[in-house]
């Protein structure tokens, strides 16, 4: 009998592999423990932050704890190739690792569950940066372990779980930790999230032993600056020559509005009077299922239209959505309008992502392509997480309209470097 191998087969055999790889399960949890952090120590802690009596300016700066997600690109070289003690000898040295910044990321939680914000802010903040450095560090593992363990043609659908289980985590760590902190405390909301790591936790035992071949570790060399940052540099370089300056400042500025932005945006709320389960069921729980919507659309246009036109629209209706807290701060405690812009903002968020991510996934060369992929996604958070600081004292010099309006103004270069990189790119192919 002669095997079915028309489309529909190929197909349906395709939905059950997908189904049945334990990968991908693995994947999921992963991705949960990877999303897991990230709100704890920006908007669900702003919000702590604000309600305890913090000032904006000091919100503002305390954001610089996320600057450890744009400078992972350091250290990611090592945890390819320095063993943990006693622990790579039991683990393996993903595993290892992995675990490791797990832990870290628990007891970060737990310092800040027993800091209290309004009395002893360093403890807070002492606790947020090893949250968000061991968070950074998980993020590195888990992307090594994912590319070891799967064949490309599974490389999609793992990040597509993985994001799956990541946006699952943010509804966790934001409107579950603020529907916590509404009925109980905000201790206990950060005792149950430092608890919930013991999903990664678990999975990392369950997980594959899969560590780089000796070859790729080149095992007796530390890392360094030459690998983490030059040669990936180099690369891009030599394949694309001048037009590397455009693109590395598309790149740098295209989030800037969202970084800088999302830092003032749960203190607006707070002053405006909207309640802790307000902010949860609109911001954190409608809104994120709003930014996966625009997300995938933002997939679907970059298949259908090609990647450079979504990334310039991408950026334009990224930015300009910043204008509806604009028109929020203007008009006060109003839930349909809160709702109307989280729905523009997170959808324009969700579909810019998208197309940043596909963009900068097609300029990688496959010799160098996780570390050059870190290294651009440093580059894109850097900025708006160094502006981010300053945003508390802009609000304070201009007020929450102004504000939300200048951050929306940083669209404007955004379109022009995407149309100049469009055009620019195009001259090259054609010549």
């Amino acid at each position: 009998m002669t095997a079915d191998t028309s489309p529909r087969a190929e197909g349906q055999a395709g939905i059950a592999a997908f189904l049945t790889d334990p990968r991908h399960a693995l994947m999921l949890a992963l991705g949960f423990s990877a999303g897991l952090p990230f709100l704890l120590v920006f908007g669900t802690l702003s919000a702590w932050l604000r309600q305890a009596g913090v000032s904006r300016v000091e919100i503002g700066m305390l954001s610089w704890v996320g600057l450890a997600y744009s400078f992972k690109f350091l250290w990611s070289p090592m945890i390819d190739r320095v063993d943990l003690p006693v622990l790579a000898r039991l683990l393996g040295r993903r595993r290892a690792w992995m675990l490791a910044a797990q832990l870290g990321v628990a007891l970060g939680l737990l310092g800040i569950a027993f800091a209290d914000p309004g009395v002893h802010l360093a403890a807070t903040v002492a606790g947020a940066l090893l949250v968000a450095f061991s968070s950074a560090t998980q993020d590195v593992v888990i992307d090594a372990w994912r590319i070891d363990a799967a064949p490309t043609s599974r490389q999609g659908t793992m990040v597509a779980v993985y994001q799956l289980g990541y946006r699952l985590a943010l509804i966790c760590s934001g409107a579950g930790a603020l529907y916590l902190a509404d009925f109980i405390d905000w201790r206990m909301a950060y005792l149950v999230m430092a608890g919930l790591m013991a999903v990664g936790m678990a999975t990392t035992f369950m997980i594959p032993r899969v560590d780089a071949p000796a070859a790729r570790r080149r095992e007796g060399k530390l890392f360094s600056i030459v690998d983490a940052v030059i040669e990936p540099i180099l690369d891009l370089w030599r394949r694309k020559h001048l037009l590397v300056l455009p693109i590395l400042a598309l790149i740098v500025m295209y989030r800037v509005p969202d970084f800088v932005a999302g830092v003032m945006a749960n203190p607006l709320y707070i002053d405006l009077g909207f309640s802790l389960s307000e902010i949860a069921s609109v911001s954190k729980l409608y809104g994120v299922w709003i930014g996966i919507l625009g997300a995938f659309a933002g997939g679907i246009a970059v298949m259908r239209l090609g990647l450079m036109p979504c990334v310039l629209f991408g950026g334009i209706v990224g930015a300009a959505s910043n204008l509806m807290f604009a028109w929020l701060a203007v008009s006060g405690h109003d839930l349909r309008l809160l709702t109307l812009a989280i729905s523009i903002d997170n959808f324009s968020g969700g579909f810019a992502g998208t197309a940043l991510i596909a963009y900068m996934s097609s300029l990688t060369a496959q010799s160098v392509t996780a570390t050059q992929y870190a290294l651009l996604s440093s580059l894109y958070a850097l900025p708006g997480k160094f502006i981010g600081g300053t945003s508390g004292s802009m609000v304070e010099a201009f007020g929450y309209p102004a504000f939300f309006t200048l951050t929306a103004a940083v669209g404007i270069p955004v379109a022009i470097l995407s149309a100049l990189v469009w055009w620019l790119d195009r001259q090259r192919t054609d010549g």
